[in-house]
């Protein structure tokens, strides 16, 4: 069954260009709209599987696309989102894991250029995972060492949680950072158990792991 999107983006090409390319991809799109009240709308009523929202919408062209989504996930909890802007905002990127649900994502508009990036990242969101743009969490984390339990992590620890934030694999951490999967695997489970976080799906606690990491930068 392919998953339902609703997409926002006040430029039709580009607009248009999503719903083709995730048509193109499997996805069902039952709603592409321009403006913040039409994304409200379409969200609270289609109760999508995952939205993909453009920043910056009529009719304000500030933060309506992010707020309207933030609104409509506060009436359908754990809506998954992910949210498209043209520079990083340390600001939205906070409200967006304000909520501690996970389920949502942040990429730089220029990732949509890349078919494959992009698309893993919706699918990644709209089962419940993060995707954040590597920029975003660049500078999300730029002070997150002086914080604790964080703090007690190692180097490799830290690069292992970096790359997990990105929504990535075990399998693909291990390439990534030249380790076979097993040792990826003991590094997160000793993140798992400095961050406090019990044995259970690991899939749950890797999204808990992240946000947590994330997280420590609204502090």
């Amino acid at each position: 069954m392919s998953s339902r999107v609703v997409i926002a983006e006040d430029l039709y090409l580009l607009r248009d260009g999503l719903v083709r390319l995730l048509q193109a991809h499997g996805f069902e799109v039952v709603a592409a709209v321009e403006s913040g009240p039409e994304l409200l709308a379409a969200l609270t009523t289609e109760r999508p599987d995952v939205a993909v929202v453009d920043v910056r919408l009529p009719p304000t062209f500030t933060d309506e696309g992010l707020q309207a989504a933030l609104a409509a996930r506060r009436a359908v909890p754990g809506l998954p989102v992910l949210v498209l802007s043209q520079h990083v905002e340390q600001l939205y990127a906070r409200e967006l894991l304000a909520d501690g649900s996970g389920a949502v994502g942040y990429l730089l508009k220029d990732r949509v250029f890349n078919a494959g990036q992009f698309v893993d990242a919706v699918r990644r969101v709209a089962a419940g995972g993060t995707a954040m743009d590597p920029e975003v969490i660049a500078k999300l984390l730029a002070s997150t060492a002086r914080h604790q339990p964080l703090g007690a992590l190692t180097p490799r620890e830290r690069e292992v949680l970096e790359l997990m934030a990105e929504g990535r694999s075990n399998a693909a951490i291990s390439q990534r950072l030249f380790l076979s999967e097993s040792a990826v695997g003991k590094h997160t489970a000793g993140i798992f158990g400095k961050l406090g976080l019990t044995p259970s799906d690991d899939d749950n606690r890797r999204v808990l792991a992240v946000l947590a990491y994330l997280g420590a930068a609204r502090g």
